[in-house]
């Protein structure tokens, strides 16, 4: 193992690059060809009372949080070092940041995520989406929104009782119990209740599709952790903390390397993964036989996908993350942060299908 952290380590820059451009590869093609979508989870519930997705979602993330904390008990990754167990919660940037971004996937017609697989099929709107997302999230991260959002963060952060936000830190405090045991205790707990979740329901069981869809993108985040994991090094000039998939401040960063590809020909591997989602969807769309070139249908059309886009710019960077990068990698951490913005997001989607179908129907 030290012989491949070594060798990993050693060439951080090229070993991420290459890796987040396979992972999203996987990711895409996944996402495309079993129609995986946290947007589409919450239409199908509510349009017609259908689980299924929803359920395949709640498996991603149980997987992800299965191998993600056996990776930590391995010593493979650091989990204490990403961004989501930071010692402060922002529970306002958690809650109002996850509720823009679910009720603006909505309007744009699915989470960050599902817009990079449509638009790696060859719909316009998406990649559009895209741009308008990637654009807005660099606003708020340090450009005009950044103001607001910083001084949100300042008046509602709190600081928790730990070193760091995790559920199973927290609880083995309250008990007097090790980080470890907490960890072990609170994601046994959740894997249980998520697992009895997911196959007591007889429709879900029958479906291949959907149990394949979650298991498989639950493991991809695991192999996200565990590259990032390997290839960390704390002793670096400037070490790059491990993480795994996200696609909203990502997406900016793509857009970054395109137009600085001179300055450093390496992607990142964040931005190497939204790449590799794109060129993903589009080799499974070619090989099904659905690659299709998709525009807007008129203005109204135009105006609420963008619209739509920007809420999740915005919403993503308040909220450290997407239906991906919060709700299934996130999650895997046990980051109290990531589980209130799992709900919000939900709300918030839920809260935007209530008004698309008012919009509709009038």
């Amino acid at each position: 193992m030290h012989a491949v952290r070594d060798l990993l380590a050693g060439n951080a820059p090229l070993v991420l690059s290459i890796g987040g451009l396979l992972l999203g590869c996987a990711f895409g093609a996944t996402v495309f060809a079993s129609n995986y979508c946290a947007m589409g989870a919450l239409s199908d519930i509510h349009s017609f009372g259908d689980f299924r997705r929803f359920r395949a979602w709640v498996l991603a993330a149980a997987t992800a949080l299965a191998g993600t904390q056996l990776l930590q008990l391995l010593g493979v990754v650091p989990l204490e070092r990403s961004v989501y167990l930071a010692p402060g919660l922002n529970w306002a940037g958690h809650s109002l940041g996850g509720a823009l971004l679910g009720f603006g996937m909505v309007f744009a017609g699915g989470c960050p995520s599902r817009n990079l697989a449509r638009a790696g099929a060859g719909d316009l709107r998406a990649l559009i989406s895209l741009l308008v997302l990637g654009l807005v999230a660099y606003m708020t991260t340090g450009g005009i929104f950044a103001y607001p959002r910083v001084y949100l963060e300042k008046a509602t952060g709190i600081a928790v009782a730990a070193s760091t936000q995790s559920l199973g830190e927290l609880l083995g405090r309250l008990g007097g119990l090790p980080r470890t045991s907490g960890d072990i205790l609170v994601a046994t707990s959740l894997l249980l209740a998520a697992g009895a979740y997911c196959f007591a329901d007889k429709a879900f069981r029958a479906s291949p599709r959907h149990v394949l869809s979650g298991l498989t993108v639950g493991i991809i985040v695991v192999a996200g952790w565990g590259l990032t994991g390997l290839a960390y090094d704390e002793m670096a000039t400037r070490p790059l903390p491990p993480t795994s998939l996200t696609y909203v401040r990502p997406t900016g960063d793509a857009l970054e390397w395109l137009t600085r590809f001179s300055a450093a020909p390496l992607p990142g591997f964040g931005a190497a993964s939204v790449i590799g989602a794109l060129i993903g969807a589009f080799a499974a769309a070619r090989a099904m036989g659905r690659f299709r070139i998709v525009s807007y249908a008129d203005t109204s059309d135009t105006l609420r996908n963008l619209s739509g886009a920007a809420l999740m710019g915005v919403g993503g960077i308040m909220a450290l993350g997407c239906t991906v990068g919060q709700a299934v990698t996130g999650l895997s951490t046990l980051a109290a942060g990531s589980f209130l913005t799992f709900a919000a997001i939900v709300c918030g989607g839920l809260c935007g299908l209530h008004v698309l179908e008012r919009q509709v129907l009038t």
